[in-house]
């Protein structure tokens, strides 16, 4: 079976159908600059952007950077316009495809559903978190399998300072930090997430899981097993589809 998953993030907006039998994509996936400013208008016409881009007639899962209510009201919206607050996203999505069915989810929700669905996170008890590090740091939290929805641990407040500020991959980039300066900071902020939720296990999502020799033997002190994410990052194209699989049976 094949839904279609589509992964809106700060900077750039991906999207392929996906093989939900492998929870892999089904076909290369394809990637658009998110617009500058990220307004719902122009987020919606980049998403039809990529899903036209494959003829796609069927259901349409998509994820969004921020907190989603009711499968569709957006309540945050650190890294995209501040317009999006209070939009039926839902209803946005679906007008600007034609009327194909959407769902719509939390974007770091979406990747953990996927990891602990076919990757890292697979057959993993106890509390498991996963968190996305790109232009914020996104969050998803399951205490045995079962996700507890929007937890956006990355505006923690870390030193006097919202922890992504400090330890996104934006802010190693922006910073020029080397990856091992960049992960110093990173092994802080797991710290206090350790302290507050004492998680059995830490996965690392978000583009650095692909680049985890660069980094993650430099975080020590850290109790929870920590590992980078199978998935990569297609865990939120895969969650998002999975959500909309879910949705339209």
């Amino acid at each position: 079976m094949q839904i279609f998953g589509v992964d809106i993030g700060g900077s750039g907006i991906k999207g392929a159908p996906v093989d939900l039998d492998r929870g892999d994509l089904a076909q290369e996936r394809f990637k658009v600059l998110t617009p500058q400013p990220a307004t719902p208008d122009g987020v919606a016409d980049s998403v039809r952007q990529v899903v036209e881009n494959f003829g796609w007639t069927g259901p349409v899962g998509l994820t969004f950077p921020g907190v989603v209510t009711g499968g569709s009201t957006i309540r945050t919206a650190a890294n995209v316009d501040k317009d999006w607050i209070d939009t039926d996203a839902r209803a946005l999505f679906s007008e600007r495809l034609g009327g194909l069915p959407v769902t719509v989810v939390n974007d770091a929700d979406a990747a953990g559903v996927a990891e602990v669905a076919f990757g890292a996170g697979r057959d993993r008890r106890g509390t498991v978190i996963l968190l996305t590090f790109g232009t914020g740091i996104g969050s998803a939290v399951f205490v045995d399998g079962v996700l507890v929805p929007n937890t956006e641990l990355g505006h923690l407040e870390l030193h006097g300072h919202d922890a992504e500020t400090r330890a996104s991959s934006k802010a190693r980039e922006d910073g020029d930090l080397t990856w091992e300066h960049w992960a110093h900071r990173v092994q802080k902020y797991l710290a206090h997430v350790e302290m507050l939720f004492s998680p059995e296990l830490f996965v690392i999502g978000g583009g650095v899981s692909r680049k985890s020799e660069k980094f993650l033997h430099f975080i020590d002190g850290i109790q929870a097993e920590i590992v980078p994410a199978q998935l990569q990052n297609n865990a939120g194209i895969v969650g998002a589809a999975m959500r909309a699989a879910k949705e339209s049976r």
